[in-house]
């Protein structure tokens, strides 16, 4: 059972860590990376104990980041001899 359920936008993110991070009881930080987020995983570990919360957030925030819309290149035709 998880310990909490946390709205992601409690959560801060750590550049150190490359996660969203959310204080654990046992003095540590619970876990979660962009990456798990993107791959629906809703489970945010403590490394030092064995609680776990629930992130709460919509995944299609986070989709985005690997959609980004890219631009076609100007290509410009060549004559070739």
């Amino acid at each position: 059972m998880s310990y909490d359920d946390v709205e992601i936008e409690d959560m801060e993110w750590n550049d150190e860590l490359k996660a969203f991070t959310y204080p654990c009881p046992c003095g540590d930080l619970f876990q979660i990376t962009k990456e798990e987020l993107k791959i629906g995983e809703e489970i945010a570990r403590c490394p030092s104990c064995s609680l776990y919360i629930t992130v709460i957030y919509n995944i299609e925030d986070f989709l985005g980041d690997s959609k980004k819309h890219v631009e076609p290149s100007k290509q410009q035709p060549i004559a070739v001899a």
